[in-house]
């Protein structure tokens, strides 16, 4: 086999199985939220600015939910169980999508899905940094983002089939995304296995002032980092309804998440290898620069070449940054402690979607989608302003 799959081949089964759970998941998931957005506005009558509130909302539930599942997996010794907990609240919320009839059904559906998503998200990235050898690291979480982008790809093609298929019947569609997610938990159960923890006894709240101070100034960089960029990269749901602004027809609109986690899925992989040699912060710099461009192009163009080019942009910069502000956090937290550490970068990550994603939906209803796209720039400029104040040392890539 050629040196270049050389990586591939030593990553463990079980991280491989992760990132197909993920891509199963993620099929589920896109098939649903690529046509919610418009869904809501031309079937259910609900205005931009409720969307952004639902999208900001039931992200942040789920980066909130994060701090206490992965202090409760440190403190457990156990991150798999958590983790079948979670897929599995999302795979039963599915349906609920299917039956609602007003905004009351989608806040509810949204938010129970997302806190499925809270209770499995820092757990899985401990379990991928428990599982990889640490000179792999980078490259194990690019491969699992990488199949779970692989999923937000084909859940957007297939809804477009779908929908062309059945006459653009939103409902039907909904139902049929429930089939993956209920594959996915199946494939979790019996297709991962977690290593043995050495028991610590006595066991003792990980949240507390002594662990918390063995959360170093690198960490909390890291954290402050997430929070500032999640400020600049509000929900993809604006780039649906900037295309649907810009006159594409409704059973096109997912072609938006198709191609941007197209690009997403074919360098997530690539870029988390490149942070096992690359200095982190300048690998985070290049994706802020990616992300301002993509801003730049979307606020100027809702069709044509310079939207599709914004669109691509943006999954460029998410694959070159996800992944890696995941290792990030491995890096600086201690080995016993990231449950507890991806759950922090996530509380503050999930306040910062919210303010980030309510503003958007104002900001769209009350000045127009430009000045929505506008501020992403702000805040991703201050970001990147913010990598030039990091401790000397961050991780084994500084």
């Amino acid at each position: 086999m050629p040196t270049r799959f050389a990586t591939l081949r030593q990553i463990p089964g079980s991280i491989w199985a992760l990132g197909f759970v993920s891509l199963l998941m993620d099929v589920s998931s896109e098939l649903i939220h690529s046509l919610l957005p418009v869904f809501m506005v031309t079937s259910l009558g609900i205005s931009v600015l409720v969307v952004g509130l639902i999208e900001g909302a039931a992200e942040a539930t789920a980066l909130i939910v994060k701090v206490f599942s992965g202090a409760l997996s440190d403190y457990w010794g156990k991150r798999k169980p958590l983790a079948v907990l979670g897929y599995g609240l999302g795979a039963l919320t599915k349906p609920l999508f299917a039956l609602a009839s007003s905004s009351g059904w989608i806040i509810t559906a949204r938010l129970l899905d997302r806190v499925g998503k809270g209770i499995r998200g820092a757990p899985r990235d401990a379990l991928v940094a428990d599982i990889a050898p640490p000179e792999l690291r980078g490259a194990a979480f690019g491969l699992r983002q990488s199949l779970d982008t692989v999923g937000a790809f084909l859940g957007p093609l297939l809804a477009v089939v779908f929908m062309l298929l059945w006459q653009n019947d939103f409902r039907a569609v909904f139902w049929v995304a429930s089939v993956p997610a209920f594959l996915c938990v199946v494939l979790l159960i019996w297709g991962v296995h977690e290593p043995d923890r050495a028991p610590t006894a006595p066991r003792i709240n990980p949240i507390n002032r002594a662990n918390l101070a063995r959360l170093s100034p690198a960490y909390w960089w890291v954290v402050g980092i997430g929070a500032v960029f999640t400020l600049a990269r509000f929900s993809e749901a604006f780039l649906v309804l900037r295309a649907s602004e810009g006159g594409l027809a409704l059973a096109w609109t997912p072609v938006v998440l198709i191609s941007m986690n197209a690009i997403y899925a074919i360098c997530a992989y690539p870029f988390g290898k490149l942070a096992d040699k690359l200095s982190h912060t300048r690998l985070l710099g290049y994706g802020l620069v990616m992300l301002i461009g993509a801003d730049a192009l979307l606020a100027h163009s809702h069709s044509g070449p310079l939207f599709w080019a914004g669109v691509a942009l943006w999954g460029l910069h998410m694959a070159m940054t996800q992944g890696l502000l995941a290792a990030m956090v491995a890096d600086t937290a201690p080995a016993d402690l990231r449950g507890t550490g991806y759950g922090f970068f996530n509380l503050l990550s999930g306040s910062a979607m919210l303010l980030a994603s309510g503003l958007a939906g104002w900001l769209w209803q009350s000045f127009g989608a430009t000045t929505t796209f506008l501020a992403g720039i702000g805040f991703a400029t201050a970001a990147l302003a913010l990598l030039g104040l990091r401790p000397p040392m961050i991780g084994r890539h500084s």
